[in-house]
């Protein structure tokens, strides 16, 4: 056999033994891109909400949480919101008692596993679970608000549902207490501790706090000739 002959052979038998081992690179290539692509998707939903700058983490509602809110609701009926949601404990718990409840929540693998559980307990016709931004949402339509916010916006909800809510809602917050709104009464202690405010009370402030701003607090007595 000539040397050219070997040659050629050589080349062709290393040319067999690259193609298995690049396919499996590909293969293990493909595997790992895949993983991460699947990684993002599941932690994306969680992570984008805290780059935001105001958020709502989530932290699950302790049972102590949950019962405190439903006890503070005990004599109250109708429709229910839970802003920031979570995993839906406190709509469901909600709905349980007889609660028209609906929940706001910006992960949707929350939203999605809030509504499997409430199929699965046997409360989703009277629940329902929204993908949705609480500032770019209306909660005029309740008579029952759950919050479980942190201080950071705390005084911006303020404002906003003293100006969307009807003077028969109750609010309900949880972990943090609004800034200047005047309790009702409270119930629980430390971290499950919840607050109860009532709008008509605090939306009164609001009208009051924005009558003094208007109003000047001093007249001239010249402008006062007819």
């Amino acid at each position: 056999m000539s040397q050219e002959s070997l040659f050629l052979d050589s080349g062709q038998s290393d040319v067999k033994e690259v193609k298995p081992r690049g396919r499996l690179g590909l293969i293990v290539t493909g595997v790992l891109g895949g993983s991460l692509v699947a990684l993002y998707a599941v932690a994306a939903p969680f992570v984008t909400p805290a780059l935001r700058k105001v958020c709502l983490p989530f932290v699950p509602a302790t049972s102590a949480q949950v019962d405190n809110v439903l006890r503070v609701l005990r004599a109250r009926s109708g429709t229910l919101v839970d802003i920031g949601s979570g995993d839906g404990r406190i709509v469901i718990a909600a709905a349980k008692r007889g609660f028209q409840a609906s929940g706001f929540e910006l992960n949707p693998w929350l939203v999605w596993y809030s509504r499997y559980r409430a199929w699965s307990e046997g409360v989703h016709r009277s629940t329902s679970f929204h993908i949705s931004d609480l500032w770019k949402v209306s909660f005029a339509q309740y008579s029952n608000v759950v919050i479980f916010g942190v201080p950071q916006m705390m005084d911006q909800l303020e404002l906003k549902l003293a100006s969307e809510l009807e003077s028969t809602a109750k609010v309900v917050a949880c972990r943090f207490p609004f800034p200047t709104w005047v309790p009702e009464h409270t119930a629980g202690e430390g971290i499950d501790t919840v607050w109860v405010y009532d709008a008509k009370t605090f939306k009164s402030h609001l009208q009051h706090g924005m009558t003094r701003k208007t109003t000047p607090e001093h007249t001239d007595p010249s402008d006062t000739h007819t």
